[in-house]
């Protein structure tokens, strides 16, 4: 097997691309309306294909609250003899032209936002972020978590919807380059990209002239949590990861993601083929009371942010977020200018200040990868084993180096 750490032509194609896309905020719909292949059947779920019988209980604990919010199951244990009759269908998001945050469970009737990448139409699509602690994307699935859900869905959407409308598109591009600067790194500290969203909408809220009530209402959800833009940089995300796919050349990485079992990997040149290895427990930081014995391994698609430079590949623009996941900034900051090792170079519009402007390490190249044996750190949370826990952590994990090998395997054997 090659270990060549020669830069390709067509990685240099795809590693343009990755820089250049430009996607947008142009909407929210129900996900059956504009999901590619969505139907009522169907859940999307995080990280690459997985059955119900290997499902990690949060996933199964998230797929059983989707089914109840569907109204394909009256109750909890409804719900999972429906999941694993054969009458359910599950897939990747990914798949899909969609992503999901940690379960990643994305049904019908759930809305998502809609990014669109200017120079190509491709569109992605990704829920609406519930706020941290007892949430579906952590296997929460109690009264409460449904209850927010039908909110979201029932009113919140239409009133978001009318928003969008009256504001036109969201350069979210601009939207994290900013952010960058002011401290986020859009992955797991959105502080301040959520502030600039809410600053930006807020005007179209209230010129909607709905009740004032349902106003007060949405923004409060929007201004009470810190992680609401995390579905916009994932959307944000996978619409590039979709243009770099589109070109069909080059070795770098355009999806990484977990499904609390397996982590998988995607690759520009390779189509939809998914490159696996184990899913683990890192070292990363428990909240009180919690340990690695309850967590569940590597889970989600937000990982995504990481395949183009953000996240964990940009932590010296987030210094604070050390409180959040643990280590020194020093340490931090360190462990992610590692990844310039393993990366096409800097991103040409996402700069970090505190590194004299340097853009972030971007274009993660399989190559690279294997012949450094370093692994691309992801910027994570960790869900409860325990369903109904939520979550239980956060920290930075490695990506298992068998995703590469295998990649390279396939890379060298086209060749």
């Amino acid at each position: 097997m090659s270990s060549s750490n020669v830069i390709s032509p067509d990685s240099s194609t795809a590693f343009a691309r990755l820089c250049e896309a430009h996607p947008a905020l142009v909407g929210i719909e129900r996900a059956v309306d504009v999901i590619p292949g969505m139907r009522r059947d169907l859940i999307l779920h995080a990280g690459p294909p997985i059955d119900w019988n290997r499902m990690a209980s949060a996933m199964r604990a998230a797929i059983c609250g989707g089914l109840v919010f569907e109204g394909l199951a009256g109750t909890i244990e409804e719900a999972e003899t429906l999941a694993a009759s054969g009458k359910i269908e599950f897939a990747p998001a990914h798949d899909h032209a969609a992503a999901g945050a940690m379960a990643g469970v994305i049904t019908a009737s759930m809305p998502v936002f809609v990014a669109e990448e200017k120079n190509s139409g491709l569109r992605a699509h990704v829920s609406v972020n519930e706020g941290l602690g007892k949430a579906l994307r952590f296997g929460a699935n109690g009264p409460d978590v449904l209850e927010r859900l039908r909110w979201i869905r029932d009113d919140f959407f239409p009133l978001m919807q009318r928003a969008l409308e009256i504001s036109g598109p969201i350069n979210l591009k601009q939207a994290i380059a900013e952010a960058l600067r002011r401290g986020d790194e859009v992955h797991n500290r959105n502080k301040s990209a959520t502030s600039q969203f809410f600053r930006d909408i807020a005007p179209a809220f209230v010129a909607t002239h709905a009740p004032y009530d349902q106003i007060e209402k949405a923004l409060r959800f929007i201004g009470g949590n810190d992680h609401f833009f995390l579905s916009l940089s994932i959307a944000h995300a996978k619409a590039v990861s979709l243009y770099v796919e589109q070109c069909g050349v080059g070795d770098l990485v355009t999806v990484m993601a977990g499904n609390g079992v397996e982590v998988g990997i995607r690759v520009a040149s390779l189509g939809n083929q998914w490159f696996t290895g184990p899913a683990n427990v890192a070292d990363v930081k428990f909240f009180d009371g919690h340990g690695a014995e309850e967590a569940t391994p590597t889970m989600g698609d937000s990982y995504i942010t990481e395949s183009i430079g953000l996240g964990a590949f940009a932590l010296a623009a987030a210094p604070a977020i050390s409180a959040f996941i643990g280590g020194t900034v020093d340490q931090l900051i360190a462990r992610s200018e590692r990844m310039r090792e393993i990366t096409m170079g800097e991103h040409t519009e996402f700069r970090i200040p505190a590194l004299g402007y340097k853009g972030v390490p971007s274009g993660i190249d399989v190559r690279k990868v294997v012949s450094s044996g370093i692994s691309p750190l992801i910027n994570t949370g960790i869900a409860s084993r325990i369903p109904g826990v939520g979550q239980i952590g956060a920290g930075m994990q490695e990506v298992p180096m068998a995703c590469f090998t295998a990649a390279l395997s396939a890379l060298d054997a086209r060749a």
